[in-house]
């Protein structure tokens, strides 16, 4: 057979196979020079507050450029009575302030982690605060601004991420959602009830937190259940959003706020009255939001201990 031609392909087919992909493996190119590449989108995390044995969702809210407002994140629900307890009652350190301590305010960590305020912790209520309407996964109520304010303090200094309260610019932002309708579903009032809580169908009372739709960003209950204190700029005193078990449909609009009155306080004994508690608010609690760059990298927050002293 000495005399046939070589079936062996020749150095120049092998070449021309692998050049045109059909025995090569694709390689991904590299970013050339000065090309941008896109940031991970943020995603949710979940707080696992050790102290407490409780966790709470946060979820990324997108900025508005246009009206000033960066992205943060915000919890999906009213912050309830689990995370409020240990606070309120110093479980954290012990304590079950049954004491009777004759004092307004507790001192906390006197030397806090970098960054944060000693914390103080409210007085005993003399009244329980949840009034009766439910505790174990209901929204925390009766909390005066202040109260609310030194919570997110607290709880900054056992996370070691700082919370806080939304202003009323990006709570309105997030309880929107991208719409520009009265309420974030549209402007059909006769839909509230699937969405919300109010004076329509509470039967008078608030309610377990997300059992009701949630906005398209994920956010429950921002039409109804509690008005959710939101701070104001220009030395203004912070206000309540989102109307509340006990309102009407315009009340509960995306933009709808309410101003502290006496009324809120009429009942309590005390003089001057509680700066931490609001005897007759039984409508009135909180919704925490942080910073986008508080949130951590992998999407999962197991909350640290900055500091060994009890705040």
């Amino acid at each position: 057979m000495s005399g046939l031609p070589s079936r062996r392909p020749s150095l120049a087919v092998i070449a021309t196979i692998l050049a045109t992909g059909g025995m090569s493996t694709a390689v991904e190119p590299a970013p050339s020079p000065g090309t941008t590449v896109p940031a991970p989108e943020p995603k949710p995390f979940t707080e696992h507050l050790k102290v407490a044995a409780c966790s709470f969702t946060m979820v990324p809210i997108p900025g508005d450029e246009a009206k000033g407002i960066k992205p943060f994140y915000m919890a999906t629900t009213e912050l309830t009575w689990e995370a409020f307890d240990v606070f309120a009652y110093a479980l954290d350190a012990g304590g079950t302030r049954e004491d009777g301590a004759p004092v307004e305010e507790i001192e906390g960590d006197e030397n806090p982690p970098p960054g944060f305020d000693v914390v103080t912790r409210p007085s005993k209520p003399y009244l329980p605060p949840d009034r009766g309407y439910g505790h174990e996964g209901y929204a925390t109520i009766c909390v005066s601004a202040k109260g609310a304010a030194e919570f997110c303090k607290w709880i900054s200094v056992k996370t070691g991420r700082k919370y806080r309260l939304p202003t009323v610019e990006e709570w309105t932002h997030a309880s929107r959602a991208g719409t520009t309708t009265t309420y974030s579903f549209g402007n059909d009032a006769s839909k509230l009830g699937e969405y919300a809580w109010y004076a329509g169908n509470s039967k008078e009372s608030p309610q377990k937190v997300g059992t009701r739709k949630p906005n398209p960003w994920g956010l429950f209950d921002m039409h109804g259940n509690v008005l959710e204190w939101c701070t104001r700029g220009g030395g203004k005193k912070p206000v309540g959003m989102g109307g509340s078990w006990r309102d009407p449909a315009p009340k509960l609009a995306s933009d709808a706020m309410q101003e502290q009155d006496s009324s809120w306080n009429a009942s309590d004994p005390q003089i001057p009255k509680s700066k931490w508690w609001l005897s007759d608010g039984s409508f009135v609690g909180f919704r925490l939001v942080c910073d986008a760059s508080e949130a951590p990298k992998d999407g999962a927050a197991d909350a640290p201990t900055p500091s060994t002293k009890n705040p």
